[in-house]
């Protein structure tokens, strides 16, 4: 068993890899549903087909990636031949979150393995039922000493963080992240850190009201807000802002009804700490729609908040759940203002039909990754790189940077026999007025 080097081993388990999430469709979608009531559709959606999807894209492509890459050489090095070598970090950590907690544990391993790396995954606790089905896959899947998983709380991923990795790739929350990030620095360990932020929504006056609506209803309530590149909060031109609320709460009903907690597409909030975090929110907040609450089933409403203030709880940190701030601005400066309050957030969204105007203002901030006229669609494509900048994260991946982030980009130059130039070497004597000469022309 080579993993680092044999190219074909690794395509043959992620083959395997591919048969056995096949097989156990069903169970997966079974999973995330005791976890969070999540729908087979949402789960489909967001979860199997896109890892589906990525592993057979790394099936096709890896033979490919994993070639050395050759590059023109310099004619200071003449003759040569220089090349980059894609080679595995060696011994990987991934710690994957709770949200999303099939898909960015999959997705992540897929690139490790396919890089030539072995891995240790460990899955989240908080989502018990997925994170037994994921180790199932594993152990039926990878040899033991290629790919393992870990169980076990925070005190788990401490005792892992503890010890000497090649590379770590966390998803996750800031204040997790910078704890892996400090962990990683007594090793120098290289990270990759998926965070998160307030994402701000942006919505002009020009905007189409119904269609804007629509968009954001279903880019903030998926997966019950759970989603790190969900919109944070709305900011909404002071002369649409009742239009666009009472749009908002027609797109709430057209999908998921009258009352949300008997819909069957509307998921629950993953436990209840987090349940208890998110209530806690509403405590002195304006509410324009929603509000409901159940404790004994981890169930918050779609629910939309009226112009609440900077100092609230709601408005301090990411809220990751089904809680939308709605918060008027008058212009351009009030719009500056209140994104400058906060850390750079891995995602921003402008609803705009003006191109010029919704071009300037993803210009002009600096964010993660973010749509114009849309929400989080801008994550399914495999082509665009995911990450954070900031406090939002460090490093990308998706497609082929996947492959990329796991490997170390080793340089090579193959230097040529039959001609030996004599200006680098010793004793230098009058060469100086020649190699100044010579280097203007590089």
């Amino acid at each position: 068993m080579d993993f680092k080097n044999d190219v074909s081993y690794r395509k043959k388990t992620l083959k395997n890899l591919l048969e056995c999430i096949t097989k156990y469709q069903q169970e997966i979608v079974d999973a995330l549903y005791l976890d969070f009531k999540k729908s087979e559709f949402e789960t489909i959606l967001t979860e199997t087909s896109y890892v589906t999807t990525d592993l057979i894209n790394t099936i096709k492509n890896i033979n490919n990636w994993s070639k050395p890459k050759n590059v023109f050489p310099s004619i200071l090095n003449f003759p040569s031949f220089d090349y980059i070598l894609s080679e595995p970090y060696g011994k990987v950590l991934i710690i994957a979150p709770w949200n999303y907690p099939y898909q960015l544990a999959l997705c992540p391993l897929i690139a490790a393995v396919a890089s030539g790396n072995q891995v240790v995954l460990k899955p989240s606790e908080l989502t018990v039922n997925t994170s037994k089905i994921i180790s199932k896959i594993i152990v039926e899947t990878f040899d033991k000493n290629h790919v393992e998983v870990v169980q076990g709380d925070a005190t788990v991923a401490e005792q892992l963080l503890t010890k000497r990795w090649d590379y770590i790739f966390f998803t996750g929350s800031v204040s997790v992240g910078k704890i892996v990030a400090k962990a990683a620095a007594v090793f120098l360990t290289p990270v990759t850190l998926e965070l998160g932020g307030k994402n701000p929504c942006i919505v002009s006056f020009d905007c189409n009201l119904k269609l804007t609506a629509k968009r954001i209803v279903w880019g903030k309530f998926l997966n019950a807000g759970q989603t790190c590149i969900a919109p944070d909060y709305l900011l909404v031109h002071h002369k649409i802002k009742l239009q666009l609320v009472e749009f908002l709460k027609l797109e709430i009903e057209l999908a998921y009804g009258k009352n949300p907690e008997i819909s069957p597409d509307f998921p629950r909030i993953v436990n209840q700490k987090n349940w208890m975090r998110l209530t806690q929110f509403l405590d002195s907040e304006v509410v324009l729609h929603g509000g409901q609450t159940n404790k004994n089933d981890n169930y918050i409403a779609p629910t939309l908040l009226d112009e609440s203030k900077f100092e609230s709880l709601v408005m301090k940190d990411e809220i990751f759940g089904p809680i939308l701030p709605i918060i008027s601005y008058t212009d351009e400066t009030e719009i500056d203002t209140i994104i400058s309050k906060y850390e750079k957030p891995l995602s921003l969204y402008v609803f705009s039909k003006n191109k010029n105007w919704a071009s300037k203002i993803i210009k002009k901030y600096s964010f993660g990754g973010g749509v114009i006229n849309d929400t989080i669609i801008h994550f399914s494509n495999s082509k665009l790189p995911f990450g954070g900048v900031g406090n939002s994260g460090i490093g990308a991946y998706h497609g082929k940077r996947s492959f990329d982030t796991f490997s170390h980009k080793k340089s090579v130059v193959s230097k040529g026999l039959w001609l030996d130039l004599p200006f680098r070497y010793a004793p230098y004597g009058t060469k100086l007025k020649y190699i100044k000469e010579f280097l203007k022309w590089f």
